[in-house]
């Protein structure tokens, strides 16, 4: 029993050995992992590869981030799935090689110079003549020059007859196709090993085998532990090198899912200048680092320059210029209040950097984050697509507000005006329970085309929302003074009365303080209403002053609203519009009275302050939901460039471009090349011979048709006695 199920085991390793070699040097199981490639492929494209996990949580929600993460589908090239399906690719494209190359090149030697008369009959394209006064000898030389002349190799065959010696020509053209099939797979295999020796194949080892870990903290480089840097004798890696202007770097970053690894470099990049050079219209056309790369062992100093798309090789690592950011950039800002309580008062950062602010006015302290400096800022003004529905800090971004509220004019369709708009601070101001708003304010006001220059004020919740903007009309004296002034004054219920009384008393004639009265009490209302001031209102919590949940809520919206709950739909036009007039006559009268206060002249009825009072009025609206106690404006700044440089050992490159040049050779000789056969046998008859000639080839086309015709005409010198060579389209050869 024993001895038979031994004997039935020996038998059945070889057996399955033998099935699973098969099946990995199997054309299907080939074309099976190329399809699975490519299906990784085109979501390692889509999908951002190395992103913070919250991005992906932000962008697709918990679950189908945890399944993405799961499955490493943000880190494809690197996943072992898809590496193990690399090796298993090179291992079955190597097998399939192994097993068909030895048979081409054999076939290649092979002439198949003994092949019988009768076997030639069987060939679709074949042809028997008789020559007449040509000994077969003589023949077969005569053939034989004929097709080695027209790029055929030929090998001759002596052969005895009953009636005498008889010649077999053999010969053969576009070998090259068979090699083509060779160069094609060999070409899979290099490309498939130089993706795994440039992949993070090397990397992952070392993280496997070598006690490498992903760094997930914050601080200075020089403080990171060595179980988290990798060797400067690292054969092959990728990474980022931030150089700031002034400054060197020789500690590259290499991002991976769960943190960083730090790679060090056998030199020094030092950061002399970074240029770039614009259109005239302000879009970037070069992006250039002035380097110097210092030698860590022979301390030599070499300078160089990098630009986009012609990178600088040195010691086999290349650098290439990838981005720029900023390097440190030294901020002065000046917080403007948005509410009653605050006070202005000037900062000074660095970009990166953080301040504690403890005066906010809103009775708790925040945190001031300097997260960014645009020295530049093209926008589009001219493309109708750009155009939003208003500037509502709510809901609006810029490119789609830019153009909210300009006439039909301006909205022509497939228009592109580019113009810079000038400098702006990126900033983040973060509470005592850590939550942060994003700000992005422009330092200079912008021209929208309505007459009435703005400035920006943009804000978002989280980083996957878009900006959006609240536009600041500039003042007479070209500042926001005006507006925050106005701001503030609304927030008063004292300087709210006193305006609405100049707005009565200059509307009405003094003889009738009724009249006065009445229109006073319908102002105040509205500037209550326009305020959010629900108290001063008069009326219930639920009249249209408050929003969902009972909270304040002012701007044209209230207005909107306590119309729409408090006056009959047939009046309701009319109401609004004369509603509309009398808080725009109070607004203006609390505008004057800001000014008289600030020691300035009052505003003239003219277009100019129109225009100003109108947006203002849209301004103060939106300004309701703007989430900050405090808005901060860019004053000065001395900007410091930084390069983001990827550098980059790629051994592996040369062995892809030596696949490539293989797969394009190997595909043109497979595609191009026909492999062609030719054999005639030449046998005694008469005081002559008797030619029996076949053609073979790989394809059958009509190529093919037409060369046989040529060659028979050409090589038997006589119209064929039979002849079989039906094209495989109906033609006639």
């Amino acid at each position: 029993m024993s001895d038979t199920s031994l004997g039935h085991g020996h038998a059945w390793r070889p057996h399955a050995t033998r099935s699973m070699t098969e099946l990995l040097a199997s054309m299907r199981f080939a074309i099976a992992l190329l399809t699975v490639i490519c299906i990784a492929s085109v979501i390692g494209t889509v999908l951002k590869q190395h992103e913070p996990v919250t991005n992906y949580v932000n962008q697709f929600g918990p679950f189908w981030a945890d399944l993405f993460l799961a499955l490493k589908l943000n880190a494809v090239y690197s996943a072992w799935w898809f590496l193990l399906i690399l090796a298993f690719l090179v291992v079955s494209t190597s097998l399939c090689i192994a097993r068909h190359a030895p048979k081409y090149i054999a076939d290649l030697r092979n002439y198949k110079e003994n092949i019988r008369e009768k076997s030639l009959q069987a060939f679709h394209h074949k042809a028997t003549a008789a020559l007449a006064g040509e000994a077969p000898q003589a023949a077969a030389q005569r053939i034989g020059q004929l097709l080695v002349s027209g790029g055929w190799k030929v090998r001759l065959q002596q052969r005895p007859t009953p009636a005498g010696d008889g010649w077999m020509v053999a010969a053969k053209a576009g070998a090259a196709n068979k090699l083509g099939y060779i160069a094609a797979h060999s070409a899979i295999v290099l490309v498939c090993l130089g993706g795994l020796l440039d992949g993070d194949l090397i990397v992952r080892a070392q993280m496997w085998f070598g006690g490498k870990t992903p760094y997930a903290g914050g601080g200075l480089i020089a403080e990171v532990k060595p179980e988290h840097r990798l060797s400067e004798r690292n054969p092959t890696f990728r990474g980022n090198l931030v150089v700031a202007e002034g400054t060197q770097s020789a500690t590259a970053i290499l991002t991976q899912s769960d943190g960083v690894l730090l790679q060090e470099l056998p030199f020094s990049v030092e950061l002399k200048k970074f240029v770039v050079e614009h259109y005239s219209t302000g879009m970037p056309k070069l992006f250039a680092s002035d380097i110097v790369i210092h030698d860590h062992a022979t301390g030599k100093a070499t300078p160089a320059r990098v630009e986009v798309n012609h990178p600088v090789s040195y010691q086999g690592v290349e650098i290439y210029q990838s981005s720029f950011d900023d390097g440190g950039s030294e901020v002065k800002l000046h917080a403007r209040p948005m509410v009653p309580g605050a006070q202005p008062f000037d900062v000074e950062g660095v970009i990166g950097g953080s301040t504690r602010l403890t005066h906010t006015g809103s009775g708790e302290a925040m945190t001031l984050e300097f997260t960014g400096l645009r020295v530049l800022n093209v926008e589009n003004f001219g493309d109708a697509g750009a155009a939003g529905s208003g500037a509502d800090v709510r809901k609006v971004d810029l490119r789609e507000s830019i153009e909210s509220r300009l006439g039909a004019g301006n909205k022509t369709v497939g228009k592109r005006e580019l113009r810079n708009v000038g400098p702006s601070i990126s900033y983040k101001l973060r509470d005592a329970a850590g939550q942060a708003r994003e700000f992005h304010n422009f330092m200079l006001p912008v021209d929208t085309g309505d007459g009435q220059p703005v400035f920006l004020l943009g804000v978002r919740e989280t980083p996957s929302e878009p900006l959006r903007y609240l536009r600041v009309p500039v003042d007479a004296e070209g500042g926001m003074d005006g507006f925050l002034r106005m701001r503030l004054a609304l927030a008063d219920p004292q300087q709210r009365e006193q305006a609405v009384r100049r707005y009565a008393a200059a509307a009405v004639d003094g003889s009738r303080p009724e009249l006065a009265e009445q229109l006073a009490l319908s102002a105040g209302r509205a500037l209550a209403l326009f305020a959010g001031d629900v108290a001063a209102t008069g009326g219930p919590a639920d009249d249209g002053a408050t929003g969902s949940g009972g909270r304040p809520r002012g701007g044209l919206q209230a207005i909107s609203d306590f119309m729409e709950a408090n006056v009959p739909e047939a009046e309701r036009a009319r109401a609004s519009e004369v509603l509309v007039r009398i808080l725009n006559g109070a607004l203006f009268e609390l505008a004057q009275m800001t000014r008289e206060r600030a020691g300035l002249a009052p505003l003239p009825q003219d277009d100019s302050t129109r225009a100003f009072m109108t947006q203002a009025v849209l301004s103060l609206s939106d300004a309701q939901a703007y989430p900050a106690p405090l808005v901060f404006e860019l004053r000065d700044f001395r900007q410091v460039q930084a390069s983001v440089f990827q550098v980059a050992r790629a051994p592996g490159k040369n062995v892809v471009y030596l696949g490539c040049a293989l797969l394009i050779l190997g595909v043109f000789a497979m595609l191009y090349v026909r492999d062609r056969r030719l054999w005639v046998w030449l046998a005694p008859e008469g005081g002559g011979a008797r030619a029996t000639m076949a053609l073979s080839a790989n394809r059958r086309t009509l190529d093919t048709d037409r060369e046989f015709a040529q060659l028979r005409t050409q090589l038997l010198k006589a119209e064929t006695e039979t002849e079989t060579a039906q094209p495989p389209h109906g033609g006639t050869p």
